[in-house]
């Protein structure tokens, strides 16, 4: 099921939640914002938690399935981040690096979802 490609996705996935949790502590601590910062958090350290999930699924379509959350909360993570920029909470070098490590993402859920999808029929 796209071996190297899950690798990809998991490390990417992890760097990027370790990303979002340092933003959290810089928006709640400097920013003082917390209920937007908050919904970021969620969305955007969930992608590597289902990723993990993933890994041990019970089938294949469990697996489709997991993946298929993480990409709702790459798509969420992507409208909290562009929210925070409108907001003038994130500066536009910092939301391009963030919204482009998001995409990037999504673009990988997205790829593994379509090979597993393929590999079952």
């Amino acid at each position: 099921m796209g071996e190297r490609k899950c690798n990809v996705l998991k490390e990417k996935s992890f760097n990027f939640a370790l990303r979002v949790v340092r933003l959290y502590k810089f928006l709640t601590e400097e920013k003082k914002e917390f209920v937007l910062s908050k919904q970021l958090l969620r969305s955007g350290t969930a992608v590597g938690a289902l990723q993990s999930e993933s890994e041990n699924a019970e089938s294949d379509a469990d697996f489709i399935h997991k993946l298929a959350i993480a990409q709702k909360e790459c798509n969420e993570s992507l409208y909290w981040i562009k929210l925070l920029f409108y907001a003038d909470y994130l500066d536009e070098k910092a939301f391009h690096s963030l919204y482009a490590d998001a995409d990037e993402l999504k673009r990988i859920v997205t790829a593994i979802i379509k090979t597993a999808k393929k590999n079952r029929q």
